[in-house]
């Protein structure tokens, strides 16, 4: 078990595991890439991501960097094609399981684009986003699963989650990620979550 996982697995105080939305066994790094949530707004989605930078290159500090718009666009060719991007996510589990935070989650980060589910657009509103180092369609390692079941264990302690879905879900034919690699049984095993929760797609009825 990675020590994200186990710090949170052992927190039974969510006040302990909270701050003005901020967890506690998370590494932070705050992003300017954030605003209010609507009023009115319901956190009631975690939306699951891959990302890696360059695609499929894993272990540097790129990702981290463009959440924080610190990104070197000339360090590799590949960052030409988003440069200038201003983007975010509330969260980052590596592949080693490690747990970074740039966004509170009582804020609304810029991690969904033109999006919709549950019958309510906008997704950026109303949820959660989590990013998985990975690229999509590839499998995920299992500290990353240890982290992730006990983050969004820890988020539905804390706010009214109902709903978990993939950016492929919310924006179908915009985005293809967390992708078939993603071992959706696994992850609702780990959580013991109602079905109806998950994406029929991932977990059938």
């Amino acid at each position: 078990m990675t020590d994200a996982a186990a710090m949170a697995a052992g927190g039974s105080n969510d006040d302990g595991l909270w701050q003005a939305g901020w967890y506690r066994f998370a590494k932070a790094l705050r992003s300017p890439n954030f605003g209010p949530r609507p009023a009115g707004a319901q956190t009631d989605l975690i939306v699951l991501h891959s990302i890696s930078l360059p695609p499929g290159e894993y272990g540097g500090d790129a990702v981290q960097q463009l959440f924080a718009n610190q990104l070197d666009w000339d360090a590799h060719p590949y960052f030409q094609s988003i440069r200038g991007l201003e983007v975010s996510s509330h969260f980052y589990v590596r592949r080693s399981g490690e747990l970074w935070q740039f966004v509170s989650c009582d804020d609304r980060a810029w991690h969904a684009g033109v999006s919709a589910w549950r019958g309510r657009e906008n997704c950026n509103d109303d949820s959660i986003g989590i990013e998985l180092e990975g690229l999509e369609g590839e499998r995920f390692e299992e500290a990353q699963y240890e982290t992730l079941a006990s983050l969004a264990a820890a988020i539905a302690q804390h706010y009214a989650i109902e709903h978990i879905a993939g950016h492929e879900h919310i924006a179908p034919g915009r985005k293809q990620d967390p992708g078939a690699g993603f071992d959706w049984p696994l992850l609702r095993a780990q959580l013991g979550w109602d079905a109806r929760m998950f994406p029929a797609q991932a977990i059938p009825r």
